[in-house]
C-alpha cells in the first residue's frame, strides 16, 4: 500500500485528482488531499471514502507539514511555487518522495545531496511547461541523434489559450487557465537566449515587441515571445554546443502589442503601492498616468496619443474592452498597479462554464544528417472538456499523476533533485498520454535549402 498526500487542490489539480482516484483502489493507494478550503472536495471524494479523504491545510502553519508528510510515502505539491521549499525540506526531513510541476529553484537544487542521502526523489518540472516540453523535446532529440543528426537550432514554445469556438467576442482571445498573478507579472526578468552563437538579452520593456510568428496546422497563427532563461536548458538537453536555442510563450496575434501598451503605461508594475482608495475608478486611475489634460480630448484619445497608438486601432479596442475608461471602481485600497490589473482581468478573463481552453506547444528543430539540412516540427494541441477539466489541468496534472503511479510501483529509481529528461521517466508517460488520452505530438519533417539560416 502507498500513502499519497496531495497538497493543494485548485483548478489545475482536477485531472490529477481524477487520475489518482481512478487508480487508487486497484493500486492500493490511500489518498489524502489537503487544501485550505477542502469543502469543495467533499462531493468529489464522496464515492471513494474507503481510500480517499480531504483535510484542511494552511501552508502558513508549517507544523502541519510535520503531521501530514510523515504519514505519506509520496507527496505531491500543487501549491504556489514559493511554498515548495518548506514542503521539500519536510520531505527530506522525513524521508518522503516529492513530485511537483514547478521549476527547480536554486534553494531546492541545493537539497539534492540531502535528498540522495535520505534516499528520496524530488521530481520537479513534471507538468506541462515545464514538464511535457522537456519530455517531448528529449524524445525528439533522441530520435534525431539516433540518425546521426547534428543540431543547429532548437526553439520551443507553449501557450495556454482559448479554443477557437470559445474565444467569442473577446478581442484578446485569451482567458485565465492558471495563476492570474503569474500572467500579469510574466516576463519581468530579462529573457536570455542564444542566436547563431551569440547571446541575446531582452529587457522586460521590450519583451512583447520582439516576436516570432508560428503556424500550427489546423489552428492558424500564433506569436511567441522569449521566456525566462533559455540558456539554462543547454546542459540538461545535451545542447551545450548548439548555436541557437530559445524557449518562448505563445499568444494569439495582437495580444502582445496590446499587453505592451499596459506595460508602457505602468499597469504591470508590482513594486509600488498607490495609496488609492477602493472607490477610485478605472478612468481616474488611467487619468493619473497621463500628462496634463488636453482640452476637448477624450480619455481614450489622450491615452492613444500618449502611447503613440491609433485611436481606433486594435490595441485601443482591446484596452477599451477591458473597461479601462469606465467608472468601474478598482475595488482594492492601497494596491499596486499589477494587483489592480489582476483584479480587473480576473473578471474579464474568467472561464465560463461552457468554455474550452486550449494548450498549444510547438518545438522546432533544425539539424543536419550527412550534410543535409532538415527541419523537424513537433506540434501538440490539447482541448479542454469544460471550465473544470481544462486542457491546462490535463496537461499539468496527468504527467504528474503518471509519474506518481510509477514511483509508487517502484519503477522509478532516480534519487535526488531530478527533472524528467531521462528516457525511463518520459517514455512511459508520453506513451500513456498518447494511448489513453490522445495527447500526442504531431511530427513533420522537411528539407531546408543548404543556405537557409535560422531567423528570429
Amino acid at each position: 500500500m502507498s500513502r499519497i498526500l496531495l497538497l493543494g487542490a485548485g483548478r489545475s489539480a482536477s485531472s490529477l485528482i481524477t487520475y489518482l482516484l481512478q487508480h487508487a483502489s486497484t493500486e492500493g493507494w490511500q489518498l489524502t488531499v489537503a487544501d485550505v478550503n477542502p469543502a469543495h472536495l467533499v462531493p468529489v471524494l464522496a464515492a471513494h471514502s474507503d481510500y480517499a479523504r480531504a483535510v484542511p491545510f494552511d501552508i502558513q502553519r508549517e507544523e502541519l507539514l510535520d503531521e501530514l508528510v510523515p504519514a505519506a510515502d509520496i507527496v505531491i505539491s500543487m501549491l504556489p511555487a514559493l511554498f515548495h521549499l518548506p514542503v521539500a525540506r519536510a520531505c527530506v526531513r522525513h524521508g518522503r518522495h516529492l513530485v511537483t510541476a514547478s521549476y527547480v529553484s536554486e534553494d531546492i537544487r541545493a537539497l539534492d545531496a540531502d535528498a540522495r542521502a535520505a534516499g528520496i526523489l524530488i521530481l520537479m518540472e513534471c507538468g506541462l511547461d515545464p514538464g511535457l516540453d522537456h519530455m517531448s523535446a528529449m524524445q525528439a532529440l533522441g530520435h534525431i541523434r539516433a540518425r546521426g543528426g547534428r543540431l543547429t537550432s532548437f526553439k520551443s514554445y507553449c501557450g495556454g489559450l482559448m479554443a477557437p469556438d470559445s474565444e467569442g467576442d473577446n478581442p484578446w482571445r485569451y482567458k485565465f487557465t492558471w495563476n492570474p498573478r503569474n500572467v500579469v507579472l510574466a516576463g519581468q526578468s530579462t529573457a536570455k537566449y542564444l542566436e547563431h552563437g551569440h547571446p541575446r538579452f531582452i529587457p522586460y520593456q521590450q519583451l512583447f515587441t520582439r516576436l516570432d510568428t508560428l503556424d500550427v496546422p489546423g489552428y492558424g497563427q500564433f506569436e511567441g515571445y522569449a521566456n525566462r532563461d533559455s540558456l539554462s536548458y543547454r546542459a540538461p538537453y545535451g545542447l551545450d554546443d548548439i548555436p541557437t536555442i530559445l524557449r518562448g510563450t505563445l499568444r494569439r496575434p495582437g495580444y502582445c502589442a496590446a499587453w505592451q501598451a499596459l506595460v508602457r503605461l505602468g499597469l504591470t508594475d508590482d513594486s509600488v503601492h498607490l495609496g488609492n482608495g477602493p472607490d477610485m475608478t478605472w478612468a481616474q486611475l488611467i487619468e493619473s498616468y497621463l500628462p496634463g489634460a488636453a482640452p476637448g480630448a477624450s480619455l481614450p484619445h489622450r491615452l492613444a496619443t500618449h502611447l503613440s497608438l491609433e485611436a481606433a486601432g486594435p490595441e485601443m479596442q482591446k484596452l477599451t474592452w477591458l473597461g479601462l475608461f469606465t467608472a468601474t471602481p478598482v475595488g482594492l485600497p492601497d494596491a499596486t498597479p499589477a494587483q489592480l490589473l489582476e483584479r480587473l482581468l480576473t473578471t474579464k478573463w474568467a472561464l465560463q462554464n461552457g468554455d474550452q481552453d486550449m494548450i498549444v506547444m510547438q518545438h522546432l528543430f533544425n539539424f543536419e544528417v550527412d550534410g543535409q539540412p532538415l527541419q523537424r516540427t513537433s506540434s501538440l494541441v490539447v482541448l479542454g472538456d469544460d471550465a473544470t477539466h481544462t486542457a491546462m489541468a490535463k496537461t499539468v496534472g496527468l504527467p504528474l499523476a503518471m509519474a506518481v503511479r510509477r514511483l509508487a510501483q517502484g519503477q522509478i529509481t532516480h534519487r535526488g533533485v531530478v527533472i524528467p529528461i531521462h528516457a525511463d521517466l518520459y517514455e512511459p508517460i508520453l506513451a500513456e498520454l498518447a494511448a489513453d488520452y490522445a495527447i500526442r505530438f504531431e511530427e513533420h519533417e522537411v528539407s531546408r535549402p543548404p543556405a537557409a539560416q535560422d531567423q528570429r
